[in-house]
């Protein structure tokens, strides 16, 4: 079955044959794939009245296990945004009522940002909604197809994930 990159490096190859364009067999269906799946995430966050920034940081949350609260700087870690962002997003949810504020015990000027049940509760059904998403995506490969596609992709994205600093 052919696809829209099949076309495109059809076109590349017949009007720039001097190029090797063959990293564009790859890499243009991964951007592509990317566009569908920011799609699919934001249809299922939406049905849950999130943005994909509140279930990037509710989760992160979430996953982190009980009590369910980091740092700020836990949380930029886990999301790859700024301070100044990152104050603001915190801000934003504690005003929906989705994350709290509390002292850190451990350091008097510090912070911790705790889920709120309610911030739970919209986490794990957003969650159950985007892996609905994200099966039927994958439901063309098969279970072997999925792993491999899976260790080649770590592959290329470990690098990138594995810089210092």
């Amino acid at each position: 079955m052919e696809d829209e990159v099949d076309r495109l490096v059809a076109a590349w190859r017949r009007e720039r044959p001097d190029l090797d364009v063959e990293p564009l067999e790859v890499l243009s269906r991964v951007s592509r794939l990317a566009r569908h799946l920011d799609r699919a995430r934001r249809l299922a966050f939406s049905e849950h009245s999130l943005e994909p920034w509140e279930f990037d940081v509710l989760t992160a949350l979430r996953r982190a296990g009980a009590p369910y609260q980091l740092s700020p700087g836990q949380l930029l870690t886990q999301t790859l945004v700024t301070s100044g962002t990152m104050t603001n997003r915190i801000d934003r949810l504690a005003k929906k009522g989705l994350v709290e504020r509390l002292p850190d015990p451990s350091d008097r000027r510090g912070v911790l940002v705790r889920l709120t049940e309610n911030g739970r509760d919209r986490a794990d059904r957003s969650l159950s909604g985007l892996l609905d998403q994200e099966r039927a995506i994958l439901g063309e490969l098969s279970a072997a197809q999925r792993d491999e596609l899976a260790s080649l992709l770590r592959q290329l994205t470990a690098p990138f994930d594995n810089i210092p600093g």
